[in-house]
């Protein structure tokens, strides 16, 4: 590495689809499988993996527009890179795929970077806690009793004491729902609950204060997480214990500064595989620790993990699907103790690496259809 000057020779991207256990939904959405967008940066002789979960859609415009832009500029330069991809998505706009495919390249930079330095991502970026806590995160609207119980149990088997289940569909079924959550728990852990934007603000209010009585602390998306002044309104209406969360569709930092100077949310989610990557994630964790205002990641606990350490995140969340393909796919993935997740530092980088052989029976290829 003269000079610290190491330029980028390759960039890769892949597409897994990666099927539920079951089928799953949520207030707003039914899906049954979850797409991958991985990719692979080379630069001095090492390889940076990043990824997203995303769309086929974010692939074909990391392929077609970004590598391309990014190839031969000096992989110690990210903020450079950075703002070399914001331009060259002008036309496709900021927020979405576009901010999406953007993460998952930041990610590989970030990981590549740590790696010709051989010293974890946690470390180059510098530690402020060994470990982060996590809350187990599934519980969805379309679960058996029994499935719900058996998710339960395995997040206490973690050692896991918070818990997120969707709600939304049957509001007044959600309420035996939370409730059976201590019964299945075998003691009280605290109850989050996610509506995805399934009410309206009214709506919000009265099940919000319902929930305060049930001992929920952690109301997610109770509206549209678009919709910044009901966010507001049910922040300030709502009453304790219940904190309104809302961010994981923040894909740009004026977002998430307009909500954090709107007072719309008590405690701001963040999700670096959406927001522009752990270079955009860094400075709107740091946008709202001016605001006094707690910040926690959304869904990717093996990807955010790192970043979580070296910056004032209360905690992570542990969602099911991705708990299930990062353990599944990736080696060096990292499993709860006690309810807290702790990166191996001994590991460079991000610490993971995609176990290729297992990953190969969900791969997609992607095609394209010239003159579309």
């Amino acid at each position: 590495m003269e000079n610290n000057r190491v330029l980028i020779d390759h960039v890769s991207v892949s597409v897994y689809k990666i099927p539920t256990q079951t089928p799953e939904a949520d207030g707003t959405l039914d899906w049954d499988h979850t797409i991958l967008v991985y990719v692979e940066i080379n630069g001095g002789g090492k390889t940076g993996i990043g990824y997203s979960y995303a769309s086929y859609a974010t692939a074909i415009l990391i392929k077609e527009i970004l590598s391309e832009r990014i190839k031969g500029m000096n992989i110690f330069d990210i903020p450079s890179i950075g703002y070399h991809m914001i331009h060259a998505i002008r036309n496709q706009g900021r927020d979405g795929i576009a901010s999406m495919a953007i993460s998952a390249v930041d990610t590989a930079l970030w990981d590549l970077k740590a790696k010709l330095l051989d010293i974890s991502l946690v470390k180059l970026l510098g530690n402020l806690k060994e470990k982060v806590a996590v809350y187990g995160s599934g519980g969805f609207t379309n679960y058996s009793d029994q499935q719900l119980e058996e998710q339960v149990k395995l997040w206490k088997s973690f050692g896991i004491n918070k818990i997120k289940i969707k709600i939304g569909r049957d509001p007044k079924g959600d309420e035996t729902r939370i409730l059976n959550l201590q019964k299945y728990y075998g003691e009280r852990p605290e109850i989050f609950v996610d509506a995805n934007g399934a009410y309206q603000k009214k709506e919000a209010l009265y099940y919000g204060k319902r929930f305060a009585e049930l001992g929920v602390v952690w109301f997610e998306e109770p509206v549209s997480s678009d919709d910044i002044e009901s966010l507001k309104f049910l922040s300030e209406n709502v009453p304790p214990p219940v904190n309104i969360a809302a961010g994981e569709y923040g894909y740009n930092l004026f977002y998430f500064n307009r909500m954090l100077k709107e007072k719309a949310v008590d405690i701001l989610q963040i999700d670096a595989t959406r927001c522009g990557g752990f270079s955009e994630m860094i400075k709107a964790i740091n946008l709202g620790e001016t605001y006094s205002i707690p910040v926690s990641t959304h869904c990717a606990p093996c990807l955010h993990l790192h970043v979580a350490c070296a910056t004032n995140v209360i905690h992570m969340e542990y969602f099911y699907d991705h708990y299930r393909i990062e353990t599944k796919l990736f080696d060096g993935a990292i499993t709860p103790v006690n309810g807290y997740l702790k990166p191996d530092c001994s590991r460079p980088g991000i610490g993971l690496e995609l176990k290729k052989k297992d990953a190969e029976k969900f791969f997609v290829q992607i095609i394209q259809i010239d003159g579309i």
